[in-house]
């Protein structure tokens, strides 16, 4: 199901009803973080690993004594995939081809990193991770969305997840810049959408959760 602007302003008022309402565990993550993240500073793993228990990763802290698997894990594969990841300032929309090939590689290398003596990160919660890191850009998902789109969580789902929103994003913007007669900045459509300082990533996260996650039907016309 395509998402049209009509339908994104019917999701984000579903999913908030409250315009700009700030989500306390970002705000969070932000100033622990500031002025950007990076994942070389045990701080900022930490502040990471917070934000995602914060958004149902449920990733167990270790124990007195236990070795920091997931801190560890983490900060290897940031110096190892860190330069892959799109500037801070791009969004979903600019992505080219050769760049969703790069961020696949890298979501299935952050996937496969331990989080525990006993699991690894997985999927759904690389993907949160990935939108923490640049949420200019990367959409996260959950297991309901990612096989209720593409039918799979791996490195090749998770490039047509980049895609898929891509093409939304991109019709979107086009179909508000019909509406306004003018070209539509995507800060200013997704403050219109009552999610200042967000992105196109967030507001069609936000559809596709409310859609495959939940079962909302956007309302009709």
């Amino acid at each position: 199901m395509t998402p049209t602007l009509a339908a994104l302003r019917a999701s984000t008022l579903a999913f908030s009803p409250l315009p700009d309402r700030p989500d306390p565990s970002w705000l969070v993550l932000e100033a622990a973080t500031a002025p950007a993240i990076d994942l070389a500073l045990p701080a900022h793993r930490d502040a990471a690993h917070a934000w995602l228990n914060a958004w149902g990763c449920r990733i167990r802290k270790p124990r007195p004594g236990e070795p920091g698997v997931f801190d560890a894990a983490i900060a290897d594969w940031w110096d190892g995939w860190s330069a892959e990841l799109p500037a801070p300032d791009d969004w979903l929309v600019d992505l080219a081809d050769d760049r969703l090939d790069a961020l696949a590689a890298c979501f299935t290398a952050l996937a496969a990193s331990p989080a525990a003596p006993t699991r690894t990160l997985g999927p759904t919660a690389a993907s949160k991770l990935l939108f923490a890191l640049r949420p200019k850009a990367l959409m996260p998902w959950d297991n309901l969305i990612a096989q209720g789109l593409h039918g799979a969580r791996d490195g090749r789902a998770y490039r047509a997840h980049l895609a898929t929103g891509r093409g939304w994003a991109r019709a979107v913007l086009a179909e508000a810049a019909a509406e306004a007669a003018e070209a539509v900045a995507e800060p200013a459509l997704v403050a219109g959408l009552g999610r200042t300082g967000w992105s196109l990533a967030k507001v069609l996260d936000e559809y596709c959760y409310l859609v495959h996650t939940r079962g909302w039907v956007p309302p009709a016309g």
